[in-house]
């Protein structure tokens, strides 16, 4: 059987449903749980095949108290081949909100050198939507993968960087938070953090290029960031945790854009800095 290549970042349920039997395929569900929900197997509700890719607990640094940061390269390696991933593989994220937390494992992937890898467009409810059968139980077994990370540092900013690139010309920020966010006008769920946003940003609230769980389509995608003036710059994107910063970089992805990053620590950090700017 052929090597089954992904030509775009973002894939449909039809063609999942296609190539969910591949040999190269990987399907994860990367839904971030939320504190109430119940982790009994006959709660769960999910796809042919998944592995549950577990944000929270192995696949962030768990020694800062920044959180959803990036592990190093080496933790990622051993918890991806731990999870049968190798680096032949076709990787196929989702999660249970149609497009939320997926993204952020798709930049995660992309940041550790994996390009074959694409979010499944409106996720988990799109799946069931159009009738896609759905299981209750998650892939319990799988060999041993042979992942190995080879970490792009152009992908992930850092503090510093963000700090250095706020007064430049070839640079723009963009927050994905709300606008109430944004404007300190709402409080931040961290109640550690200080209200704002980092000076000379721009606000992208990430619900702006979704539409009933799915991604907007690309000509739609190119008209919203045409508003921001943002060709031939350096793109650096923001939230409040790194999750959300990742949805609005792969519709920029979608939209033609290259010269990416994302802030990992994003307000989460910058909010409890003492020695940085911020704007309201």
């Amino acid at each position: 059987m052929n090597t089954l290549e992904i030509s775009q970042p973002l894939v449909s349920v039809s063609w999942l449903a296609e190539h969910i039997n591949h040999p190269d395929l990987i399907l994860l569900d990367a839904t971030i749980p939320k504190v109430t929900s119940k982790k009994d197997s006959d709660t769960i509700t999910t796809i042919k095949n998944a592995r549950f890719f577990d944000i929270k607990k192995t696949f962030s640094d768990t020694t800062t108290d920044i959180p959803n940061t990036l592990p190093s390269p080496e933790d990622f390696s051993v918890s991806c081949q731990e999870l049968g991933i190798s680096s032949n593989s076709t990787i196929i994220i989702y999660d249970r909100l149609g497009i939320y937390s997926s993204p952020r494992v798709w930049w995660m992937f992309m940041t550790m050198g994996h390009k074959n890898v694409a979010v499944l467009d409106g996720g988990l409810p799109e799946w069931d939507n159009l009738g896609y059968p759905l299981e209750k139980t998650y892939a319990l077994q799988w060999d041993k993968g042979d992942f190995t990370a080879t970490y792009n540092p152009l992908l992930n900013s850092n503090a510093a960087v963000v700090l250095d690139k706020i007064n430049s010309e070839n640079t723009l920020i963009l927050d994905a938070r709300s606008p109430g966010r944004f404007e300190a006008k709402e409080p931040e769920p961290r109640a550690s953090l200080k209200g704002g946003h980092i000076p000379n940003s721009m606000n992208l609230y990430y619900a702006t290029v979704l539409q009933n769980g799915k991604m907007l389509p690309t000509n739609e995608l190119k008209e919203l960031l045409k508003n921001f003036n943002i060709e031939h710059k350096k793109l650096i994107f923001t939230c409040g945790s790194g999750i959300t910063a990742c949805i609005i970089m792969l519709a920029a992805t979608l939209a033609g854009y290259k010269n990416m990053s994302v802030y990992d620590g994003s307000w989460s950090e910058w909010g409890q800095l003492n020695n940085v700017p911020i704007q309201c």
